[in-house]
């Protein structure tokens, strides 16, 4: 609770919302599409769950009593919350008329915590949350429009979180006025276009950086201060580190991380927290 971003409403004093904070996002959010069911809008719903610190309603803690581990079945009472919310969401656009013609995206920002306690949350994916491994960075994403997308389609390649932006815009028809990283994921999840959206993706946190080069990975890391080089085609979950096989690749992709760093501006902010590589 003392996090220097704890939850605010509006900008304002910190604030102890009335019962489960999930419960209480998801009245919002209902709240919201109720109010502006007459007009298009934009709703960006971030739940905190299940993130730390682990506390679940007693409620839907009881009702996984078949879990053993305390630990386990709290995080599982938190994700209970966060379906029962998201469908919640989901039954106010079908009572507001709002369903067919609404785009709604769900995704995470990243994998679980090694701090957790939980050893297997991010298998078979290995890494965990503050790291670029797939453990951390592989996470779900799915976009529901009946009026425009088939249902049950998949895509091939990565999307990322920086096309919801290009996709939000593009499904409202808003005039976009600069150039973006991000890509209108729509005629892809239509099957209008094929292929994969990018042949190039870059992270970075400080001095640790990371490319995506189709399907060959690397990561730069100065804590500890090495490299990893992945095929994620051949191995997808990241065990066999191929940088000393391949000096000149990973030299090619060092050059590229180099090349778009130069690009960045600097930081507007520190990080909040910098940790070795686990």
């Amino acid at each position: 609770a003392n996090l220097p971003y704890a939850v605010q409403y509006n900008g304002g004093q910190r604030f102890s919302p009335r019962g489960y904070l999930t419960d209480y996002f998801t009245e919002q959010a209902v709240s919201a599409i109720n109010a502006n069911r007459n007009r298009p809008f934009f709703l960006y719903l971030s739940y905190n769950a299940p993130h730390t610190p682990l506390q679940a309603a007693r409620a839907d803690y009881e009702a996984l009593s078949d879990v053993e581990d305390h630990t386990e079945r709290v995080y599982g009472a938190m994700i209970l919350a966060l379906d029962r919310g998201v469908g919640r969401v989901m039954q106010a656009l079908r009572e507001n008329g709002l369903d067919e013609n609404t785009l709604v995206i769900f995704t995470s920002d990243n994998g679980g915590a090694w701090y957790l306690g939980l050893p297997n949350l991010n298998r078979p994916y290995r890494g965990w949350k503050a790291t670029f491994f797939e453990g951390c960075i592989r996470t779900p994403f799915f976009a529901r429009w009946p009026a425009r997308l088939p249902a049950g389609a998949r895509m091939s390649g990565p999307a990322t979180h920086i096309d919801i932006f290009a996709t939000a815009a593009a499904a409202a028809n808003a005039p976009v006025s600069h150039q973006l990283d991000g890509v209108n994921l729509l005629p892809y999840l239509s099957g209008e276009t094929q292929g994969t959206p990018h042949e190039t993706l870059y992270w970075r946190s400080g001095p640790y950086r990371v490319v995506r080069a189709g399907d060959w990975k690397l990561q730069v890391s100065e804590t500890p201060n090495r490299v990893w080089l992945f095929n994620l085609r051949d191995d997808p979950t990241e065990q066999r580190d191929l940088s000393a096989q391949e000096p000149e690749r990973v030299a090619a992709l060092r050059a590229m991380i180099e090349a778009q760093n130069a690009q960045m501006p600097a930081p507007l902010w520190p990080a909040l927290l910098e940790g070795p590589v686990r």
